[in-house]
C-alpha cells in the first residue's frame, strides 16, 4: 500500500482556487443530459466520481464533448436514447442514486453495480419511492441494496410519493430530479412527501437551486412535502460555472486557523449554495479570525483569550454539515477542552462507517473519544502521536487528517497517510496543494 509520510506543519498561508464542487458537478451533468438544449458547463470537478457521472452519460446515449476547459453536453428532452446498459458507478453515491431514479422512468433495462462499498450502502428508501409511482426496480443481491437491476414499466403519478429522509438526503434530491421527467405531460403536480426528519437539507437545497436554473421550480411545504409544477420541463441555462467544493474548502481553513495564515480560498463564499460554507461558521465559533467575500473567504489564525494557543471546543449539532463536521472531529485535538459533534448518524452509511472510522484513527494520535450511535465526543492532546493513519477509501478521511501534522510536536517522527491516492474521488491534487500551502 502506498504511504504519504506527513512531517510537522507549523505554518499555512497563500491562496488557492478551490477544484469544482462534486454535489453541484454531478447535479449538474444530470440536469444538462435530461434538459432541452445545449449546456456550457464551466469548472466542472475532474475527480473519480464526475468521471463516473461523465462514462454513465456516455453509455447512455448522451456523450458530453469537452470544449477547452469546459464540457458541452446536449440534452435529450427528459429521456436516454440508449435503452440497455450496464452501468459500473464505483462508489459515487452523487451518481448512482439520482440516475437510479431516472432510469427508472427512462422504460429501458439497466443493471447498475459498484465497489463491494457501495453494495453496502442502502438505496431502499429510493427504491420504495420508486416503485411506488410503478418503477420495476430489483435488487440483484442483497434486499435494499446495490446492485440493481431496472426492468421497463409503466410508471404514472397517482398521489403523493413518499420517501423516508433519515438516512441520506440522496433519495429526496433523486426523486426531485426525475419526477419533472412524468409531470411535463401531467394536468396535476407531482408531490413527494418526506416520511420523518430529513437530513442534510442543505443538499436538498442544492438540488431545488439547480433544478430553478434549469427551468423547474419546485414548491416545498416546510421541509415535508415537495410539489413539482405539472406540464414542468428542463430547459439549458446555457451556461453553468460550477462552484468550488465547500467541503474541501473545510482542510484549508482549518490549516489557516492552525498555522496562522494568511489563507485565502478562492472559488466559494457568502455566495455561495452549498450548505458546507456554514462550516466557516463553526470554524469561528472555535475562535477562528475570518473575512469573507461572495466568492471568497480568508483565515487568519485563532485568537482564545482564555486558551491563547488553543481552539475553543465545540458542541454542536452537525446534521446541516455532515462531510465538513469530520474537519471538526480533527480539530478537536487543537481546542481547550472535549468536543460533541451531534446527529451525524449519516457517518455510517457514507464510503466508510465514518464514526467508526474517525473513533479508531483519533485514538491513534493518542486522544481519547467516545462513540454513540449518532455523535462523536474528542478529548484534546498536548501533542499527536505519531501513527500509521488509515483511510478506509475514503478520501475525506485522509484530506481531515492531514490537518493532524499540525499538532506533532518538534522532532517528532512523521504522520503517515495509508492510500493517500483515494483523494482522487474529489480532490486529487489535495496532497500537492497542502504541501504548497503549508511550506514543504
Amino acid at each position: 500500500m502506498e504511504t504519504l509520510q506527513l512531517h510537522r506543519r507549523t505554518r499555512a498561508a497563500g491562496t488557492i482556487r478551490l477544484p469544482g464542487s462534486k454535489s453541484i458537478s454531478n447535479r449538474t451533468l444530470l440536469l444538462a443530459a435530461l434538459a432541452e438544449g445545449r449546456t456550457r458547463v464551466a469548472d466542472l470537478l475532474d475527480s473519480d466520481d464526475t468521471q463516473i457521472m461523465l462514462a454513465a452519460l456516455k453509455a447512455l446515449g448522451v456523450p458530453p464533448a469537452r470544449d477547452g476547459s469546459d464540457w458541452l453536453v446536449d440534452g435529450m428532452r427528459g429521456g436516454f436514447p440508449v435503452k440497455d446498459a450496464d452501468l459500473f458507478m464505483g462508489n459515487a453515491g452523487t451518481a448512482i442514486r439520482p440516475l437510479t431514479a431516472a432510469l427508472a422512468l427512462n422504460r429501458g433495462d439497466y443493471r447498475l453495480s459498484g465497489v463491494p462499498r457501495m453494495h453496502e450502502r442502502p438505496i431502499g428508501d429510493l427504491v420504495d419511492g420508486l416503485r411506488a409511482i410503478g418503477a420495476d426496480v430489483r435488487y440483484a443481491g442483497q434486499a435494499g441494496y446495490p446492485p440493481l437491476h431496472i426492468l421497463p414499466a409503466e410508471v404514472a403519478l397517482a398521489g403523493p410519493v413518499p420517501v423516508r429522509g433519515n438516512v441520506s438526503s440522496q433519495f429526496l434530491t433523486a426523486l426531485l430530479m426525475a419526477l419533472p421527467l412524468l409531470a411535463r405531460n401531467a394536468d396535476e403536480p407531482a408531490t413527494i412527501e418526506v416520511v420523518g426528519d430529513l437530513i442534510s437539507k442543505p443538499y436538498v437545497e442544492i438540488t431545488l437551486n439547480l433544478m430553478r436554473r434549469f427551468g423547474v421550480t419546485v414548491l416545498r411545504d416546510d421541509w415535508r412535502a415537495f410539489h413539482i409544477p405539472a406540464r414542468a420541463s428542463y430547459a439549458s441555462p446555457g451556461t453553468l460555472h460550477v462552484e468550488g467544493d465547500a467541503s474541501s474548502a473545510s482542510y484549508f481553513l482549518a490549516a489557516g486557523a492552525l498555522g496562522g495564515g494568511p489563507l485565502r480560498i478562492e472559488g466559494v463564499g457568502s455566495a455561495s449554495i452549498q450548505g458546507d460554507i456554514r462550516f466557516a461558521d463553526a470554524l469561528a465559533q472555535m475562535g477562528a479570525n475570518l473575512v469573507a467575500g461572495p466568492n471568497w473567504i480568508e483565515v487568519r489564525g485563532f485568537s482564545n483569550e482564555d486558551h491563547p494557543a488553543r481552539l475553543r471546543a465545540i458542541d454542536a449539532d452537525f446534521n446541516h454539515i455532515p462531510d465538513a463536521a469530520m474537519t471538526i472531529a480533527v480539530l478537536a485535538l487543537f481546542a481547550d477542552g472535549p468536543s460533541t459533534l451531534r446527529n451525524i448518524a449519516s457517518w455510517r452509511v457514507k464510503e466508510t462507517d465514518r464514526i467508526a472510522a474517525m473513533a479508531t484513527e483519533l485514538r491513534k494520535l493518542g486522544a481519547r473519544v467516545e462513540e454513540g450511535a449518532d455523535s462523536l465526543r474528542v478529548w484534546p492532546v498536548e501533542s499527536v502521536r505519531p501513527a500509521a493513519i488509515d483511510t478506509y477509501d475514503d478520501h475525506r478521511m485522509a484530506m481531515c487528517f492531514s490537518l493532524a501534522a499540525f499538532g506533532l510536536a518538534a522532532g517528532s517522527a512523521p504522520l503517515s497517510i495509508n492510500d493517500p491516492r483515494c483523494v482522487g474521488k474529489t480532490f486529487p491534487e489535495y496532497f500537492a496543494e497542502f504541501a504548497r500551502l503549508t511550506g514543504a
